[in-house]
């Protein structure tokens, strides 16, 4: 049988890069998102649900465990970005933000990681960003909420490192996804998100005796 890993977010994006790679790779994937109108393959299990909300994330985690399969990689990518600042972004933007950024990590993690501790096996990767260690004006509770979820990461690995389970954080910088359409600026100064995905299986594929803790990719002429 198949490995098994989980993305969320992944119908687009780094999300979908992730999701194509793994199963290039021999892997199934549940591919979350609240939309995942063209997801399809064998190796493809959509599930759709709002991971902004606990009732998504719950509903989530028990199909996951419907599947009655082990879980090897745990891919918490999904996420929201909306531009403001602290002391003048609209009302609910921090909590929205901090909702699906962090808390939908926090509770899915939580859902599957009994049974890799159980196992001694499993990887969790976190998806951060160059914000979550370089705040900008424009960021506001976004920038908060990717600090948060990189400090997930770092107490996770500390609590898990025992166990055996993996934890990596990923802190890609400006990659060329549906977020930057209709931009003017030329695509060399972008990465791309394959270049994510790439990075993400060669820390999986490392032996159980390491573990890549923090991958931080800018584009080769710096950030944006």
């Amino acid at each position: 049988m198949k490995l098994l890993a989980v993305v969320t977010g992944g119908t687009k994006g780094i999300g979908r890069a992730i999701a194509d790679k793994l199963v290039t790779e021999g892997f199934d994937v549940v591919v979350c998102a609240r939309s995942v109108d063209g997801i399809t393959g064998e190796s493809y299990l959509p599930f759709a649900a709002d991971l902004g909300t606990r009732a998504g994330v719950d509903a989530l985690i028990g199909y996951v465990r419907s599947l009655g399969r082990p879980v090897d990689i745990l891919v918490n990518n999904t996420g929201v970005f909306l531009p403001g600042q602290i002391q003048n972004e609209a009302e609910g933007t921090f909590e929205q933000l901090m909702n699906t950024n962090v808390a939908s990590a926090y509770h899915l993690t939580r859902g599957v990681v009994g049974e890799m501790v159980a196992r001694r096996k499993g990887h969790i990767f976190m998806m951060c960003s160059t914000a979550s260690i370089t705040p900008y004006t424009n960021g506001g509770s976004y920038c908060i909420s990717k600090f948060a979820l990189l400090g997930m990461s770092r107490v996770l690995r500390e609590e898990l490192k025992p166990t055996g389970v993996k934890v990596t954080a990923l802190l890609p910088g400006a990659t060329l996804t549906d977020s930057w359409a209709g931009t003017d600026l030329p695509t060399d100064r972008f990465m791309e998100a394959t270049d994510v995905a790439n990075s993400l299986w060669a820390a999986y594929t490392l032996s159980a005796s390491a573990v890549i803790e923090e991958i931080l990719l800018r584009p080769q002429l710096g950030d944006l």
